[in-house]
C-alpha cells in the first residue's frame, strides 16, 4: 500500500514504551501494520494562541502544498508523453524513492531550522512551494505552447485528402504555373467515383483543358486529381464540381510559403527537444523539493496537535504505520481500543464541529493525533 497513517500517542514512563505498546498491539496477532518511528527534532512550541492558529493554518498549507506536489508529479507524465513507466523513477524525495523517504523521515536543519518559530518554518515552506508553483506555470505555458504549435503544424500533415496538407505531396511539375489564361486545380475524388471523373471532368464546365487530368495521390479513401483549366472557369467548375461529390482543394502552389512551413516545423521541432531536457530536470528537482516540503508540513501539524492535546512538558511519540491493506478497519479497532482512555468522546466527533486548536477538515476525529500521507500522487488517466 502507498498510504501511510501518521499518529502519535503521548509518552508513557518513556515515549519508548509508548512505541512497544503500539507495536506489540498492530503486529501481534495478525500483522496489521508495518510500523516505523517518525523521528520529529525539538521544535519551538510559542505559546498557546500561536499553536491554536498555527493548527487552521498548517491543515491549509497542507492540502496546497499536497496539491503543488501532485501538478508537479502529473506535468512530468505529460512532459514525459510515451514514456510513462519512466515517470515513477524520476518521482524521487531525496534521491530515494517516496516510500523509502517517508520511512527513514529525518528533518532538514539547513533548509528549515528548527531555532525558527513554528510559524516562520510554516513561512518559509509556502514561500519555497508557492515559488514552485509560479515556476510550473511559467514553464508549463512556454513548453505547452511550443508542443501545441508543432502539433498543430504535424496535424496538417496527416489526415485524409480532404483536409490534410497537401504542400508534401504535389509537386511543381504537376503545375501550370505563371501563366495569365490556365490554372492548375487539384481535385479529391472518392476511389468508387474514379469512372465517373475521367468521364465528365473534361464537361464539367466549359474551358477545361482535354486530357490535362493525372491522379498524383491516392489515401485509403480517395484519390488526388490535377485537372487544368482557364481562370474565368473556375468557379462554375467548383461549383458543378461539388454536385457531382468532387472536392476542389483551395491551394495555390508556393514555393516559398512550403519552405517557410517546413522550416518552422523543423525550429518548433528542434526547441522542443532543446527544452525537454532541462524541463524534466526542473520537474524532477521541484518535485523532491515539494515532497520533501508537504511530509515537513506533516511533522509540524503531528507535533502542534500533539502538543495541544496532550499538553507541555512535549512528551508524545510519533509513528509512522503502513496499513495491511485487508486488515485496515481491524487496525483502527485496535488503535480505538489502544488509545480510547485519551479522550472520551472521541468515539464519534462530527468533522463540522469547529472545536478551537483541534482541526478536523479530515472527516473522522480520533483519540490519538492522525493523518494519512497518500504516496500515490500520480492519477494515470
Amino acid at each position: 500500500m502507498t498510504e501511510f497513517w501518521l499518529i502519535s500517542a503521548p509518552g508513557e514512563k518513556t515515549c519508548q514504551q509508548t512505541w512497544e505498546k503500539m507495536n506489540l498491539a498492530t503486529i501481534n496477532p495478525n500483522n496489521l501494520s508495518t510500523n516505523h518511528k517518525f523521528n520529529i527534532p525539538d521544535l519551538k512550541v510559542g505559546t498557546l494562541d500561536i499553536l491554536v492558529g498555527l493548527s487552521d493554518e498548517l491543515a491549509k498549507l497542507d492540502s496546497f502544498v499536497e496539491s503543488v506536489v501532485r501538478k508537479v508529479a502529473q506535468y512530468m507524465a505529460d512532459v514525459l508523453e510515451d514514456s510513462r513507466d519512466k515517470v515513477q523513477e524520476n518521482l524521487l524525495a531525496n534521491g530515494v524513492d517516496l516510500i523509502t523517504y517517508i520511512i527513514r523521515f529525518q528533518w532538514d536543519m539547513a533548509k528549515y531550522p528548527i531555532k525558527q518559530s513554528l510559524k516562520n518554518i510554516s513561512d518559509i515552506i509556502s514561500k519555497q512551494v508557492t515559488q514552485i508553483e509560479n515556476d510550473l506555470k511559467a514553464r508549463a505555458s512556454a513548453y505547452n505552447s511550443l508542443k501545441g504549435n508543432l502539433q498543430s503544424l504535424e496535424r496538417k500533415n496527416v489526415g485524409n485528402l480532404l483536409n490534410r496538407s497537401l504542400a508534401d505531396i504535389v509537386k511543381k511539375d504537376d503545375f501550370v504555373l505563371d501563366s495569365e489564361y490556365l490554372t492548375t486545380q487539384l481535385v479529391v475524388v472518392p476511389k468508387s467515383n474514379y469512372a465517373d471523373w475521367q468521364k465528365t471532368y473534361e464537361t464539367l464546365s466549359e474551358m477545361v483543358v482535354p486530357r490535362s487530368t493525372k491522379l498524383l495521390f491516392e489515401d485509403q479513401e480517395n484519390g488526388l486529381f490535377s485537372v487544368t483549366l482557364f481562370w474565368k472557369a473556375i468557379d462554375d467548375f467548383k461549383h458543378k464540381a461539388r454536385e457531382n461529390k468532387f472536392m476542389v482543394r483551395d491551394f495555390q502552389y508556393n514555393e516559398e510559403e512550403m519552405k517557410a512551413d517546413k522550416e518552422e516545423m523543423t525550429r518548433l521541432s528542434t526547441d522542443k527537444k532543446k527544452q525537454f531536457g532541462p524541463l524534466v530536470r526542473w520537474l524532477k528537482v521541484n518535485f523532491s523539493e515539494a515532497f520533501i516540503a508537504w511530509i515537513h508540513i506533516k511533522a509540524l501539524r503531528v507535533f502542534t496537535e500533539s502538543v495541544l492535546r496532550y499538553g507541555l512538558p512535549v512528551n508524545f511519540q510519533a509513528m509512522l504505520l503502513q496499513p495491511n491493506k485487508k486488515n485496515a478497519k481491524k487496525l483502527r479497532d485496535v488503535l480505538q481500543d489502544l488509545y480510547k482512555h485519551l479522550d472520551s468522546s472521541a468515539n464519534v466527533i462530527d468533522a463540522s464541529m469547529d472545536i478551537p486548536g483541534l482541526n478536523l477538515s479530515q472527516q473522522e476525529y480520533y483519540p490519538y493525533v492522525y493523518y494519512k500521507i497518500d504516496c500515490n500522487v500520480l492519477d494515470f488517466k
